[in-house]
């Protein structure tokens, strides 16, 4: 019978054996072994983006920081799938262990980029 991936689908070694303790699904509840569930790392503000500057105009504290909410969230294969966390790939597409390119986050323009040594430099030269 062929295998269909080379880790069956889990995150364990080769030659382990046993089991794996079961996380809740966010999304169905179904209990998924830890290394099999598609795992997402979620940071969210508090507050809603529509309430953040009514929050900061009416704060005694000028440069008062929001805070934010970490959360780590599991999905089934399933779930994720269905809800659009992954998506399926084709055969070859299934052997790139790379994960996908992020989006950058645009920039305003009057902002240098923090790599940008170089530019900074020029700036700080007297003339």
């Amino acid at each position: 019978m062929p295998k269909k991936r080379r880790s069956n689908g889990r995150n364990k070694p080769p030659g382990a054996r046993g089991h794996v303790k079961r996380v809740f699904c966010e999304s169905s509840g179904a209990l998924v072994p830890k290394d099999k569930a598609v795992k997402r790392f979620i940071v969210r503000n508090i507050v809603e983006s529509a309430a953040i500057r009514d929050l900061q105009e009416s704060c005694v504290y000028d440069s008062y920081a929001l805070p934010k909410l970490y959360r780590k969230v599991y999905y089934s294969i399933s779930a994720a799938i269905h809800s659009k966390v992954v998506r399926v790939r084709s055969r070859e597409a299934r052997r790139i262990r790379e994960p996908p390119k992020r989006f950058a986050r645009p920039q305003n323009k009057d902002q240098k980029p923090a790599g940008d040594v170089a530019g900074q430099m020029k700036s700080m030269t007297v003339k």
